[in-house]
């Protein structure tokens, strides 16, 4: 009897010991994405149904910081924003480009590890097209269906140090610098009761970025088809207010980000 307790006592520490050690191990493993992964698509302003001008150009500039996939590298970047907006029968569109410029800051203290670095900067440039269905009912637009899209190229010493690892092995890297995201939307926007240039927006997104993430098979190798399909599947909620001719808008997905414009 006694024999039996000390054997699963000892059994019970050795799988206590996998288990901190697994734990340790994910902790201090290091993913590294591109700048932008789930971080290019941004809400894009559109003339409503109620708008004297029917087509109209914004202008924007924006700060956001957000983490990396596993929570331990921090990224702040800002970003110019220019857009061209159109608004017709039940039906709005909107297109523009756009330039992040920001820094990749290394959450590890451990300097001795190979190729560590405390920060990077990353830059890119790219383009987003979005479009939508809508009903009007009183002073609300009904944009009940959408879908956006965009497209990044990434730039600089975050951008080189991805490829320079990818090549060495041994890293969880995705070193793609070229993404390309798309997804659906539903929002409504409604006007204040006597002024219809003070407006406000609420918008839902769902989407993902498509191609072939190396990390799938590196980092996500033992999770299952489904696990991997719906890591790749990002929400963001916006939220848009304009006055006369300014507007701004506040995101929360996986990162925040802050921006305000003008329109014109």
């Amino acid at each position: 009897m006694y024999v039996d307790q000390f054997s699963l006592l000892m059994k019970l520490k050795y799988l206590s010991v996998l288990f901190l050690s697994a734990l340790v191990f994910a902790s201090c493993s290091h993913v590294y994405t591109p700048a932008l992964y789930h971080q290019d698509i941004a809400y894009q302003p559109k003339p409503t149904s109620f708008d004297t001008a029917k087509s109209l150009t914004y202008v924007s500039a924006g700060l956001g910081g957000y983490t990396n996939t596993n929570l331990n590298d921090v990224l702040i970047s800002g970003q110019l924003n220019l857009s061209r907006g159109h608004v017709f029968n039940n039906f709005n569109i909107a297109y523009g480009g756009f330039a992040v410029f920001g820094d990749y800051q290394n959450g590890s203290n451990d300097k001795t590890q190979p190729n560590y670095f405390s920060d990077k900067f990353f830059g890119a440039v790219g383009g987003r097209f979005s479009a939508n269905a809508f009903v009007t009912n009183g002073n609300v637009d009904f944009r009940f269906i959408g879908m956006e899209m965009a497209y990044s190229h990434e730039f600089g010493g975050y951008a080189d140090f991805r490829k320079s690892i990818d090549k060495q092995g041994g890293y969880y890297v995705d070193p793609r610098t070229d993404l390309f995201s798309i997804g659906l939307t539903t929002e409504v926007i409604f006007h204040n009761r006597n002024d219809n240039t003070f407006q406000h927006g609420i918008r839902g997104f769902l989407g993902t970025t498509v191609g072939h993430d190396q990390l799938d098979d590196t980092y996500h190798n033992a999770n299952n088809s489904s696990s991997k399909f719906l890591h790749h599947i990002y929400p963001k909620a916006s939220y848009f207010i304009t006055f006369k001719d300014f507007f701004g808008t506040f995101e929360v997905g996986s990162a925040v980000f802050l921006r305000f414009g003008y329109k014109f």
